[in-house]
Parts: C-alpha cells; sequence; structure tokens
C-alpha cells in the first residue's frame, strides 16, 4: 500500500525530531531523554499506519482512532517547533545582547527555569497522549507493513511533464462543431441567447468551452470574447469584477457592487460579445437574472456559453437545449491514455502493459481527465505488477455504481512521494478555478514547514518550484505558464475536490460570519471578500474568539477584500488567540499600525502586508531591519509587501 497522509505526517515529525535545528534546541534545554522516548512511541505508532489505513474503511472505531491520532501529531509539532523556537530566541539574544525596550520584550526569556519547567510539560503531555494512544492501537490487532506492499511503489521510468496544448483535445471535433453553429445561428427573439455544456466532472466541459472560445471563426464573429470561472456560490460581483478584468485587464476590487454594474455595462453596451460562464454550480434564480438583466444591454447577436455540470442548472440558464457531453469511445480514450502513459520514443508499448491499459480504459467511462492522470501516473511506472495493482483496485467499484471519478484519482495521490502528500492539500485552500502563482503556493508550503531542501546550495524557494513542477509531470496541475521566472498554474475542479477530500479533516473554508470551526482544523481559507452579506461584523469573525481557533497555523483570504473585513481588531485578535500561526494574510487591512501583540506569534514565518495603504508603520520589535536579522538568523519570519 502506498503512503498515506498520516503516514507522511508520522514521518514528518520524526523528520523534524532528527533535525539538527530541533537537535541543537534538545541539547540546549536538556530534553534528550524525553524526546527519544517520544520518538520510539510515535515510531511504533507509524509501523502499523499503513494496515490502520487500509482497514479503516470497515471498522469506524479505527476511524476514530486515526483521527485523534493526525490531531496528536500536529500537536506535536506545535510543541517541538514552539521548543526549537524558543532555544533560536536563546541565541539570537545572545548574538544581539544590546536590543532594548519592545524588542527586547518580544524575545525575553524571562525565567530560565520557568520557561524550560513550561516546555518540558508540553513535551510530557504529548508523550503521554501518544502513550495512551499507541496502548489503544493494540485492540485493532494491526500489522506492521512495508510502505512496498500491495505493489505500491515499483521501479521508475524516467518523469517527463505531462504538458499539453490546451487545444490538444481528444475527440472532440464534432462537439465543437455542434457548439460553433448554435453560436453562428441568428437571433430570433432579443432574449440573451445560452447554451449550456452538460456533463460529470472530468469529461472535459472546460476544454471543450476552449475549443470553441479559441477557434478563428468565433473570435472573428465576436467584438469581445470574456471568460470567467463561477463561484461556487455564484457571487455577482466576483462574476462581474471578472467580466469587467478580462475585458479591459484591470482590477476593480476596490469597486461597489453599484459601481461594478455601472462599469459592467458601460463596457459590453452595444458590443457583440461571447461570454463563457464556466463551472457553474448555482441554481439561484434570482441571482441569474439579475447578471442576465445587466448582460442584456450587448447587441443582440451576444452568446453566453455555460459549463456545468446540473441539468437544473442548464435548464435555468439555458435558452438552447443542453449539449450533453458523453465519454469518449473506446478507440479515442485508448489514443489519449496510450498518449501520456507511453513514451512517443517507443515505437511500440509492451504488449502486457497494453493489454492491462485497455481494460483500464475499459473502467474510466471514457472520461478524459482520469485518463490522463492514470496514464501520467503508469507512465512512471514500468513493473507490470504495478498496472495490475491499478486495475485491480477495489476503488472501481465506486466508479461503476456511483460514476465517482474521486476515488479513482485518489490512486494518483496515493503515488506521491511523502513530502507530495501534506503539500498536495494546500491546494484546498486556493479558490476554484483561478490562476495560482508558484510563489504564492511555494511561501505557504515554507511558512508550513513542509518544504526542505535536501541538496546545499539550493534555496528552499527553488526546492519547492521543483516540488510544483513535479505535480505538473503528474498532471495534478494544468494549464501551466512559464513566463520568465513566473511559474502559474490551474487546478481542475476535481483535483480541487480532491484536494478537499484529503484534507478534509484539517483544512476548512470558512466566512466571516462562521460561527466556530472543529478543534482539529489547522489551516483556515476564507472566500468572502465583502461585508455585502454580512450582517453584525464588529471587525472579527465568530470563530476567531473561539478556543478551537487557538490552534490555527493558517488565516488566509482567497480574494481581494473590500475596505473594513480587515481591521485592526481582526489583527489583534488573531495576534492574541491564535498563538500556533506560521502564516497570515492580512493584505488590503485597513488599519494604520500592527498591534504590539504580534509579539505572541513565536512561530510566525510570512506575514503578507500587500497594499495595507493606510498602514504607517510596523511595532518596533519587528522592524524592517530587525525582521532581515530574523530572517537570516532563523529563518522564521517573512515580511511581504511592506
Amino acid at each position: 500500500m502506498a503512503e498515506s497522509l498520516l503516514f507522511s505526517i508520522a514521518e514528518g515529525v520524526l523528520g523534524k525530531i532528527a533535525s539538527p535545528a530541533l537537535q541543537k534546541a534538545i541539547a540546549i534545554f536538556d530534553f534528550k531523554n524525553q524526546i527519544q522516548e517520544l520518538r520510539g512511541t510515535l515510531t511504533a505508532i507509524k509501523a502499523v499506519l499503513l494496515d490502520a489505513e487500509e482497514q479503516k474503511a470497515k471498522n469506524h472505531r479505527l476511524q476514530v482512532w486515526l483521527d485523534g491520532l493526525q490531531h496528536v501529531f500536529y500537536d506535536a509539532e506545535d510543541v517541538l517547533d514552539e521548543i526549537e523556537c524558543e532555544a533560536l530566541r536563546k541565541q539570537v539574544i545572545s548574538q544581539y545582547g544590546g536590543i532594548k525596550g519592545e524588542a527586547l520584550h518580544f524575545f525575553s526569556l524571562s525565567n530560565p527555569l520557568i520557561l524550560r519547567a513550561k516546555l518540558s510539560h508540553k513535551v510530557k503531555e504529548i508523550r503521554e497522549r501518544l502513550s495512551r494512544i499507541s496502548t489503544e492501537k493494540d485492540r485493532f490487532d494491526l500489522n506492521v507493513r512495508s510502505v512496498n506492499n500491495g505493489g505500491a511503489h515499483m521501479h521508475s521510468r524516467e518523469m517527463t511533464y505531462s504538458y499539453v496544448n490546451k487545444s490538444d483535445v481528444i475527440g472532440r471535433d464534432a462537439d465543437k462543431e455542434k457548439i460553433i453553429e448554435m453560436l453562428m445561428q441568428p437571433i430570433d427573439d432579443k432574449n440573451l441567447s445560452v447554451i449550456p455544456i452538460v456533463g460529470i466532472g472530468g469529461l472535459g466541459k472546460t476544454a471543450l468551452a476552449k475549443l470553441v472560445y479559441n477557434d478563428d471563426s468565433v473570435r472573428e464573429q465576436f467584438q469581445l470574447r470574456l471568460w470567467v470561472w463561477a463561484p461556487k456560490d455564484f457571487d455577482l460581483k466576483k462574476i462581474i469584477e471578472g467580466i469587467i478584468k478580462d475585458a479591459t485587464g484591470h482590477s476593480l476590487s476596490n469597486f461597489d457592487i453599484q459601481q461594478l454594474q455601472t462599469r459592467l455595462q458601460d463596457t459590453i453596451k452595444d458590443k457583440k460579445y461571447l461570454l463563457v460562464l464556466d463551472g457553474v454550480w448555482s441554481n439561484d434564480r434570482r441571482r441569474w437574472k439579475e447578471l442576465r438583466d445587466l448582460l442584456s444591454v450587448g447587441a443582440s447577436e451576444s452568446k453566453i456559453i455555460v459549463t456545468t455540470r446540473s441539468l437544473e442548472v442548464a435548464s435555468i440558464m439555458g435558452t438552447h437545449p443542453a449539449h450533453n457531453l458523453k465519454g469518449l469511445s473506446h478507440e479515442k480514450s485508448m489514443a489519449l491514455f496510450k498518449r501520456w502513459a507511453f513514451d512517443e520514443k517507443e515505437k511500440e508499448p509492451r504488449p502486457e502493459l497494453l493489454e492491462i491499459g485497455h481494460d483500464i480504459v475499459e473502467k474510466s467511462l471514457g472520461v478524459p481527465l482520469l485518463l490522463i492522470i492514470l496514464g501520467s501516473l503508469l507512465h512512471a511506472k514500468d513493473e507490470e505488477t504495478y498496472w495490475v495493482y491499478i486495475r485491480d483496485s477495489k476503488t472501481w467499484e465506486l466508479v461503476e455504481v456511483e460514476k465517482d471519478i474521486l476515488s479513482v484519482l485518489k490512486l494518483s495521490y496515493d503515488d506521491l512521494p511523502s513530502h507530495l502528500k501534506q503539500c498536495f492539500p494546500i491546494l484546498s485552500l486556493f479558490p476554484r478555478g483561478t490562476k495560482i502563482t508558484a510563489d504564492d503556493l511555494v511561501r505557504q508550503w515554507m511558512a508550513f514547514g513542509l518544504i526542505s531542501s535536501v541538496r546545499e546550495k539550493l534555496a528552499m524557494e527553488d526546492v519547492g518550484v521543483e516540488y510544483v513542477k513535479d505535480l505538473w509531470r503528474r498532471s495534478l496541475i494544468q494549464d501551466v505558464e512559464e513566463t520568465g521566472s513566473i511559474l502559474s498554474f490551474e487546478v481542475h475542479d476535481l483535483v480541487h475536490s480532491l484536494a478537499m477530500s484529503v484534507a478534509q479533516n484539517y483544512c476548512s473554508i470558512v466566512d466571516l460570519d462562521t460561527m466556530e470551526i472543529s478543534e482539529r482544523v489547522r489551516y483556515v481559507s476564507i472566500p468572502t471578500a465583502s461585508l455585502d452579506e454580512i450582517s453584525n461584523y464588529d471587525g472579527v469573525p465568530p470563530f476567531l474568539r473561539k478556543k478551537t481557533a487557538k490552534k490555527l497555523r493558517a488565516i488566509m483570504f482567497q480574494y481581494i477584500v473590500d475596505d473594513g473585513v480587515i481591521t485592526r481588531n481582526f489583527a489583534r485578535t488573531c495576534f492574541s488567540k491564535c498563538s500556533h500561526l506560521r502564516f497570515l494574510n492580512l493584505s488590503y487591512g485597513s488599519f494604520e499600525e500592527l498591534p504590539s501583540s504580534i509579539c505572541n506569534l513565536k512561530q510566525l514565518r510570512s506575514l503578507l502586508l500587500f497594499e495595507n495603504k493606510q498602514l504607517k508603520k510596523l511595532p518596533d520589535a519587528i522592524s524592517k531591519e530587525f525582521a532581515r536579522k530574523q530572517n537570516t538568523i532563523s529563518g522564521k519570519l517573512a515580511i511581504v509587501g511592506t
């Protein structure tokens, strides 16, 4: 069986214990015996994790046990980080003994004996919790399993990039021509013409829409071509912003909804446009009517293409019969699969692999995304036993019965190396359908301690970019663009759902009015950018005031926020309540000064302050020069955007 996420987290904790930085910290505080005992218990638990993960689907008590274990692993990481941080503080004070005032308070060890006793108590608590969990594992009769069991990791061929041109889509020529034919039809009435493309996830609805959108005859037909990813809640403000930005290249995030509506109508008035609304989920008739009324000021020959998984959405929005996208034929499916699974250099694929490939393709229901990702997965493997392992996986039963391809996509996640298993779920914190830059993603991975440089003289940022490229090779990201040193990409909706599924115990999407989060959530992402539909907001989301926010490691926003969302009170609450934060996004804040309580965030590694136009100064303890020193000494704090 492949390593599970929990197995990877356990490896991460053990790796942290073995790191030179922590070993030095352990020596400073004389915790060697306690940490050795902790490591021994953790190693014993890790040995049976693979077997536990395989059996959990049939044993609810085992699933509960694993959930609790993940919680303890993260708490252990927090304690180990705190030990390392306090040791680094001691070194900094020793090296910069002249630091005074607030900065001295920031680095003060107070009473060293009290500090050591406090840290020792935390280590003891973690040891006892792990010891209890280790004892409980004996009830489940778990076996020690090797990572290689089940044929999950075999000798690999050299992995190549799984990049293909956007227009290189197999088996959709007839669908493309039919959609273009509908676009070219004259309008019989004054109603805005809407063509829905409907199909299950992964069938290639977006790819088909792109083929149509970029066709030369379509380019000639329309004065404006606009492409917008529809937010899941069909947020009108975000959609209008997206249309304007695509039409003009300008972001108007600081405009209110009324200003945006006026600018939208000025932009499209009397123009013949084609608008693609990609990935529509919402069946909210009211919001669609509002948008349709705004869009009606364009020329009467304007057209809209909607891609959706829902026939209900198609019936609400469409003025044409829905174009139901079907799976590829076996012949086309096999052609697509072979393109990704075998080297083009090979004149003829190995017959035994080709035969197994036919069986896998037969099970794939003609879903292009599934064929591409499985092909990319198998391209790196030349062992027949691994191909058989994929073909005979029990997860195909869900595809046959429930048309659920997510379970099969997870086979590609299961094959990820340990370091990528922890990195991949972080993709769930970014908004669906948007372009992500590698810099933004890598900054988060670094803040969370998920990147380690295994080669000398290679910067962590460069290692992180290699991680991103590895996801690219495996087809888990798409539409990758390299512009100079900037690498950007998109995440398919189903792959985003896979990331959310893997991360469901510790990553959460919350709103500004969310009352409370689970105590197991460590990373939160906030999609709310406006206060338009938020009542009684006093500058602090309710969940931040609850005890369950104490262990948060990241607070990020998915979109540029309106003025008044990130207040000084918001920042103060983050600093005082969330003492384990590693990553905090306070960009577009509406405050003049950061609260000095930021000194509470011992483990903060990345603080984003982009476009804080009212911000006049940082607290003396983290002045720019001091932040540079801190970053040089410990690699802990990077202040970006100041």
